[in-house]
């Protein structure tokens, strides 16, 4: 039982005391059970006598009565009081001994009650895109050349934007060759913006079997300090030119990528747009709706979930810039004030969203958790390791369970706020809508 409280905001400090009757009692109770099974030179499986029991296995018996006791009269404070733990609480005590009281004192941070949220009165902005077609023309040009062919070209022909250039190239500062400025052979494709700045543009217009120089500059914040801002000089041969053959956009090609014609195929492009656009608004609006909770909801916060989320923070910030390369990742410093307010300003939306969620009876689903990680995984080439990850990383997929119930619970809450209506570029749409 608890013999002293101290109450303050959210935080509660508690005084205990467990008599030695009740605990001896407690441990009688598991070293009775435990005696069912335990086995004993001169003793059959259960007919141990509890006295034997005791000189053997008292003091374990009488640590796990002590935790289970102190357990219970937590249950039972927070029950009687209808409060929420926060996290774990953290329970002192300088020892014991058996036989003896035990004395001990608690710390805990509740949850808050959340207040009445009128979302009746809140309007959020829905930015609607009207499709346009050359979008559409876009996206087919991309599957013509998703599925091209690079040919071989003359020697007459002039290598132009978008042609594979298969070069020896041999780079030199002054006139001191450097490491890794040499290959042989290597497929270049011009205008991809693989080499540095200019170098792929002094290409285009060579033919098969010339043999030029390239005069480039280093950019400044190259990731090679020995290079970084000097000029250098390239020596280029070039074997071949390899053009990109478009095929024709015809129902064959329509075939090939799961539509029956072409007019198939745009009718599916459209529906993926449209479905993008929609996608785009709604992130747009639980963006707003967000910065609406976070201004209008006023709660008292637990101390040691804005303290957690402020120490995830700064391991976070100091893990990313540990290995700074470039100077404006350098030049940012940790601020304290700034850091405190986003940690209580997350803290603060968590607790809104789970409790909210909670009361509407929002769900993550095994399909739910199965989308989520497909869509993650269809980003990279190989998929496998993200698999991998997942299923080895239970608390990886606490977080991501966490977020889509996030996600749900926003959507649920938009359902029921007021919405205007907007009209704008696609490109602003795409530009602003950002995932939270």
């Amino acid at each position: 039982m608890f013999t002293k409280e101290k109450v303050k905001d959210l935080h509660y400090s508690l005084n205990g005391k467990i008599s030695a009757e009740d605990l001896q009692k407690a441990a009688d109770k598991v070293l009775t059970e435990f005696g069912k099974t335990a086995k004993m030179r001169g003793f059959r499986p259960g007919h141990i006598p509890l006295s034997v029991l005791r000189q053997r296995y008292n003091a374990s018996a009488w640590g796990e009565a002590v935790d289970k006791a102190i357990n219970e009269d937590l249950q039972k404070y927070i029950s009687d009081k209808k409060l929420r733990l926060a996290g774990q609480p953290k329970v002192d005590f300088a020892g014991y001994n058996i036989g003896n009281d035990v004395e001990y004192s608690m710390e805990f941070d509740v949850l808050p009650v959340l207040p009445e949220i009128d979302l009746g009165k809140i309007t959020v902005t829905k930015k609607i895109a009207k499709l346009d077609e050359k979008e559409v023309d876009i996206a087919l040009e991309n599957i013509r050349k998703s599925r091209s062919v690079a040919e071989k070209q003359d020697e007459k022909y002039k290598a132009a934007n978008g042609d594979v250039a298969v070069i020896d190239f041999k780079g030199f500062i002054g006139k001191e060759a450097f490491a890794g400025g040499e290959a042989k052979k290597h497929h270049l494709i011009l205008g991809s913006g693989a080499f540095i700045p200019g170098f792929e543009d002094q290409i285009i217009g060579h033919k098969t079997g010339d043999e030029f120089d390239v005069n480039v500059t280093f950019p400044k914040e190259y990731h090679a300090d020995n290079l970084a801002g000097k000029k250098a000089r390239f020596e280029v041969k070039i074997h071949e030119i390899r053009k990109h053959i478009l095929p024709e956009l015809n129902d064959d090609l329509a075939k090939a990528v799961g539509q029956d014609s072409v007019e198939k195929l745009k009718e599916h492009i459209r529906k993926i747009i449209n479905n993008q656009y929609d996608e785009a608004a709604q992130r747009e609006m639980r963006n707003e709706l967000l910065e609406i909770l976070g201004d209008k909801v006023k709660m008292e916060l637990p101390q040691g979930l804005v303290d957690q989320e402020l120490n995830m923070a700064k391991q976070e910030h100091d893990a990313q810039h540990a290995h700074c390369d470039d100077k404006k990742c350098k030049d940012h410093k940790w601020d304290e004030k700034q850091e405190k307010k986003d940690a209580e300003r997350r803290v603060k939306l968590g607790l809104v969203l789970a409790e909210w969620g909670t009361q509407h009876k929002v769900e993550v689903t095994r399909d739910d958790l199965q989308q989520a990680i497909w869509a993650e995984a269809s980003r990279y080439p190989d998929p496998k390791p993200i698999f991998d990850f997942y299923n080895k990383n239970q608390n990886a997929v606490a977080m991501l369970r966490g977020m889509i119930f996030e996600r749900k619970a926003l959507d649920t809450m938009l359902k029921h706020v007021k919405h205007k209506e907007k009209s704008v570029p696609a490109d602003e749409l795409f530009k602003q809508a950002s995932v939270k």
